[in-house]
């Protein structure tokens, strides 16, 4: 009898014993999850070109914009554009000549503000940007009306290519008014990298700088971006109990 009621006690221990092994052996890895991410590409067209070029007659510019999100509130981008410049005065000093060029600009936004959801993509930023621009001016003519000292015969400088390098700190923000469309702004402040190409006779306007003349610019861009988007997927080992 003493035997029964030892393996009557005994035996509801060894039962939860087991049970508690079968439990724990159920936790095992499985499938990883996908943690999903987005993928953006903006075009952006600057829409104060248009209303500066309305109120200086004397030059014209267009510019453009890309930029595609990268990781971690990082935005590579990529920027370009044209213009013209034309400078006929008169007075003391008569002076005439024209100028072209196109540009590229290439570099970086950060976004200061972290992303509440996936499908936020509000963003205030801060970046840089290396700039080239492609100049071509035309021969300039000059000459000098004193009623003093006389008139200085018209003089000619020859027409002249220019290459210009310069590099950028900017900082913005844009924001989604519907889905996809942005408006946005940048401000920018631009210091010219090869002050010596300008020597002679610097252009007035260099589309995606400013004057050449000076080594240091400030200047102001007005966005509206469209944006495309398509999801990705990043994989993530997880565990999981089964119960």
């Amino acid at each position: 009898m003493r035997i029964f009621k030892c393996i009557f006690y005994v035996l509801p221990l060894f039962i939860s014993c087991f049970a508690l092994g079968q439990t724990a052996d159920t936790t095992k890895p499985v499938a990883p999850t996908r943690e999903k991410t987005g993928h953006q590409l903006t075009f952006s067209i600057d829409a104060s070109q248009p209303i500066i070029n309305a109120f200086i007659s004397y030059r014209q510019g267009y510019e453009f914009a890309a930029d595609y999100y990268l990781h971690k509130e990082l935005y590579a981008v990529v920027e370009g554009g044209f213009g013209n410049a034309t400078v006929n005065y008169t007075g003391p000093v008569n002076l005439q000549y024209n100028s072209n060029n196109s540009f590229i600009r290439g570099g970086i936004n950060r976004c200061i503000l972290t992303r509440q959801s996936v499908d936020d993509w509000d963003a205030v930023f801060i970046g840089a940007r290396l700039g080239v621009g492609f100049i071509n001016r035309t021969a300039a003519q000059y000459n000098v009306v004193d009623s003093i000292w006389g008139n200085t015969p018209k003089g000619i400088t020859p027409a002249q290519n220019f290459t210009g390098y310069w590099f950028e700190l900017t900082g913005g923000m844009r924001m989604e008014l519907v889905k996809h469309f942005f408006v946005g702004y940048l401000v920018r402040g631009k210091f010219l990298l090869n002050t010596s190409a300008f020597q002679d006779l610097a252009p007035i306007y260099v589309a995606g700088y400013g004057r050449a003349d000076k080594n240091a610019v400030f200047d102001f861009n007005f966005y509206l971006t469209y944006a495309i988007r398509w999801k990705r997927h990043n994989l993530n080992p997880v565990k999981v109990k089964v119960p």
